[in-house]
């Protein structure tokens, strides 16, 4: 058995500046300034980026068991998203950053999930705690993973396959929008078929199995189905800014372009933006505006229960419903033999007077937590946050914007370095609060 004797953490920052044995526990931190669990910062006031190397001591050899990435210059989701949006182009990054119509939901999921208290216990036996999280039968690295985006790459170049490449390596999970700029294909390659793909429910049934068979000979282990874009979004700034992809070179657009070189690097190598699972289906030749179109013609329409049924028959491996946030549709969707559902209101992008996601969390755990899986996204920005949506009932949290922070700020390591902050922080709550396992979160809720 790995005890805290037996295990260092070793960091190999661009400078090593201090070494020290942290007095809260028998492990040694080689810093660029960052702080331990008790909180004192350590080493140089200089950030660095770290590389920490988790080694079991084994005689005068060492084993390497997992690898990390962080940079203690972003200790935080608005961190990142403030060096992100300095380095994005201003459409991409209010893309990224938009909601609805007056963005009252966007802002509502957050402050709703922060409201939240949770009791920590500190005078219990407590024999630490595990971010391990089991998960359709798969046992991840911590209690969250990395929601779908469409047009990543539009965002920043490679975004989809830098962060299917983190999730992989970090071992959470990954989502794979239908509209994302990498395909299928890519995405399994990268991830040795280890990767969930989420289905925008076209209107012909046979565009339909082609996406759930090539999901499927492509290793795809859940399949998420969306309910909640039943009709296209009215966002203020996607229709300022005239969003397509490519982008369209508008002189705005251009000016934009041009003030962002490592964007504009990025793309050229990169190359042009694509729907790249779409791509088979989309016929050549279209300018924006048609395929714009095309695209809507294609996906519009509601799911109901007749479609949850023709795809449950068809697809063979779990079945996740996004975007459910009643008992009415928890219980229809249940019924269908779908295996979770993902509370979500599709980050406040669709339904500007709607509820948060965190809202009816707990009553759908109080009466569905036993029968599915019940996840949930929407308005989670830290770890604190996670923290108080497991507390809630979720068993799952998904992140999106997050993510793409990340990247838009780190490029190819903004995923790892996510992961790795994310983690850290739940790390301390758990620890905070004498939580072992991420389980274990709804004894702390203050109800």
């Amino acid at each position: 058995m790995m005890t805290p004797e037996s295990i260092r953490w070793l960091a190999y920052p661009e400078a090593i500046t201090g070494a020290v044995t942290c007095p809260c526990v028998v492990s040694t931190w080689v810093t660029g300034g960052v702080f331990h669990r008790c909180g004192i910062t350590y080493g140089s006031q200089e950030p660095a980026p770290e590389r920490l190397v988790r080694q079991k001591k084994s005689g005068s050899r060492k084993q390497t068991v997992m690898t990390d990435f962080f940079d203690s210059r972003y200790p935080s989701i608005e961190h990142l998203r403030q060096r992100a949006r300095k380095r994005m182009p201003r459409f991409a990054f209010e893309y990224l950053e938009g909601g609805c119509f007056s963005e009252v939901n966007l802002q509502r999921n957050t402050d709703e999930i922060r409201q939240i208290q949770l009791r920590p216990y500190y005078l219990r036996d407590y024999a630490g705690s595990n971010l391990d999280t089991e998960l359709f039968g798969q046992t991840r690295s911590a209690p969250f993973g990395i929601a779908p985006i469409g047009l990543q790459g539009m965002m920043w170049p490679k975004a989809t396959e830098y962060l299917a490449q983190a999730a992989f390596a970090e071992n959470v999970p990954f989502i794979l929008s239908t509209v994302a700029t990498a395909s299928i294909e890519t995405v399994s390659k990268i991830t040795e078929g280890n990767f969930w793909f989420q289905l925008y429910h076209p209107v012909e049934d046979e565009l339909r199995d082609k996406l759930l068979d090539r999901a499927s000979s492509a290793g795809c282990q859940v399949l998420v189905i969306l309910a909640d874009t039943p009709t296209f979004a009215w966002r203020p700034k996607e229709i300022r800014n005239g969003l397509s992809i490519p982008p369209k070179m508008t002189l705005r657009n251009i000016a934009q372009m041009t003030t962002r070189p490592a964007w504009a690097l990025g793309q050229l190598a990169a190359g042009v933006p694509e729907f790249k699972t779409m791509k088979p289906y989309i016929p050549k030749g279209l300018n924006m505006k048609h395929l714009g179109l095309f695209m809507n013609k294609t996906f519009s329409g509601r799911l109901n229960a007749k479609k949850i049924e023709a795809i449950r028959e068809r697809w063979k491996g779990k079945l996740v419903v996004k975007g459910i946030v009643n008992e009415e549709d928890a219980e229809k969707a249940i019924s269908l033999g779908v295996d979770g559902i993902i509370a979500s209101n599709h980050g406040g992008r669709q339904l500007d007077n709607g509820q948060s996601t965190i809202q009816p969390m707990t009553e759908l755990a109080k009466k569905f937590g036993d029968q599915t899986t019940l996840m949930i996204d929407s308005g989670l920005r830290s770890g604190p946050d996670i923290a108080n949506a497991l507390a809630s009932g979720a068993k799952f949290c998904f992140m999106g914007r997050s993510f793409m922070y990340g990247v838009g700020a780190l490029g190819k390591n903004g995923g790892h370095h996510t992961i790795s902050m994310l983690k850290r922080q739940v790390q301390q709550v758990m620890e905070q609060l004498a939580c072992e396992r991420t389980q274990d979160f709804p004894k702390h809720l203050i109800k």
